[in-house]
């Protein structure tokens, strides 16, 4: 009886996580069929889901309009430059405020976090005017810079996070073995934090790639991400939507392939430390 119960709510649980992944995917699902349908049918209704007449045309016209390699190699060199740079930052600030805290150290930590608070658009107008003055506008350095400061706050709480679940011991012993600041932290601190690490570079990819606010707001043409590339198919006339749906499907498909093949990395980094 009781083997019989517990078969029941596993089959429960099952069937409600399944439903709960297919309503959070229904969305990229609805893009990726509205992408294949033609400009009728992408407004059609009631819409049609499946029964439609498939056309790769809108693909192929968004390639013929737009540079979709050039905005992806702007989007690969932003977020990879801005999370490596985030890294460098965020690893040994984390190892001072886990190994070696202070009196204010939670206080820092707690201002970290509020600066993610602020709005975004309340530091817009000095952004964009230091940028502007600097010669920096509408360039990948400004954007590698400027997404490194906006994200570097999850990044080191993260990894303060992974850090405060390795003993202190560890590194004491590589002190005493003559380990240098350095070497205790490339050597010894940063391959037992691995895990940790990595899950914070893809979290880290994730959000510079999907950065709309400030891409659109301080590039043009020349260091233009495929977030420039979605919001180009919105025009005065109205929205495309098969055509703004096949470019919108195109930018989303390397993160989606990125994040399909690291998820047991991403989840194993994110649990770590959660059972002792």
């Amino acid at each position: 009886m009781a083997r019989q119960v517990t078969t029941q709510r596993k089959a429960i649980v099952t069937v409600i996580a399944w439903t709960i992944a297919f309503l959070i995917f229904f969305p990229i699902l609805w893009t990726i069929l509205t992408s294949f349908k033609t400009e009728g049918d992408a407004i059609a209704t009631p819409p049609k889901f499946l029964f439609f007449d498939w056309t790769f045309e809108n693909y192929t016209t968004v390639q013929a309009r737009s540079d979709y390699f050039g905005h992806f190699l702007n989007s690969v060199i932003i977020s990879v430059g801005s999370t490596l740079l985030a890294l460098v930052i965020a690893i040994p600030a984390a190892w001072s405020m886990a190994f070696v805290p202070g009196r204010r150290t939670k206080d820092v930590l707690m201002w970290m976090l509020s600066t993610k608070m602020m709005p975004a658009v309340g530091v817009l107008v000095p952004i964009y005017l230091l940028a502007r003055d600097t010669g920096l506008l509408d360039s990948r350095t400004l954007l590698v810079i400027v997404l490194t400061l906006m994200n570097l706050p999850i990044v080191v709480w993260m990894l303060f996070t992974y850090f405060k679940e390795i003993p202190s011991e560890i590194l004491e012993a590589a002190r005493m073995d003559g380990a240098t600041l350095k070497d205790e932290i490339i050597h010894v601190l940063t391959p037992m934090a691995v895990p940790g690490i990595a899950s914070t570079l893809l979290l880290n990819v994730i959000l510079a790639w999907n950065e709309a606010f400030w891409t659109l707001n301080l590039t043009a043409a020349n260091s233009a991400p495929l977030s420039a590339f979605i919001a180009s198919y919105s025009s005065p006339e109205g929205l495309f939507y098969a055509k703004l749906s096949a470019a919108s499907t195109m930018a989303i498909a390397p993160i989606l392939i990125l994040g399909w093949f690291s998820q047991k990395q991403l989840v194993r980094g994110l649990t770590f430390g959660a059972v002792k």
